[in-house]
């Protein structure tokens, strides 16, 4: 997919699923662009991680939890769909499975597969994206 076609699955995400407004901290605001720059561009790993970071920036306001709550109780304690709730808890598997390398020596997939890890980063973005977008928009002020 081109970067073209990456930008206007955004646009097209957000007319889906943008029907009224929705009211969202600087913080988050920052976050989903880059998010959104980053799936643009093409670094799919980088749209996993900030995309992450955006839902959990966007339920830590929204269920008024400053501190150190962990992101896993933050989606358990939301009022988000079920469905998406799931979606979310794959990515933040997925993301852990990044974030927190257990045996960085053990790079054989990545060194003799980097098209499957790289197609698999992918798809994955293209969800983070998504759920993304299905968290930020969830509680809309105004609707149809």
């Amino acid at each position: 997919m081109t970067s073209d076609l990456r930008h206007d699955l955004l646009l097209a995400l957000d007319e889906e699923l943008l029907k009224g407004g929705v009211l969202l901290s600087e913080w988050c605001t920052f976050i989903v662009k880059d998010a959104d720059t980053a799936f643009v561009a093409g670094a799919f790993l980088a749209t996993i991680l900030t995309a992450m970071s955006g839902i959990e920036t966007y339920l830590r306001a929204e269920q008024i939890a400053p501190g150190r709550s962990r992101i896993v109780d933050l989606i358990d304690g939301s009022d988000l769909p079920t469905n998406l709730n799931e979606d979310l808890h794959l990515l933040r598997r997925y993301r852990n499975q990044w974030v927190h390398v257990k045996d960085p020596a053990d790079d054989e997939s990545l060194l003799m597969e980097p098209g499957r890890i790289e197609s698999e980063l992918e798809r994955m973005a293209h969800l983070a994206v998504h759920a993304l977008r299905r968290t930020i928009y969830s509680f809309q002020c105004v609707q149809e």
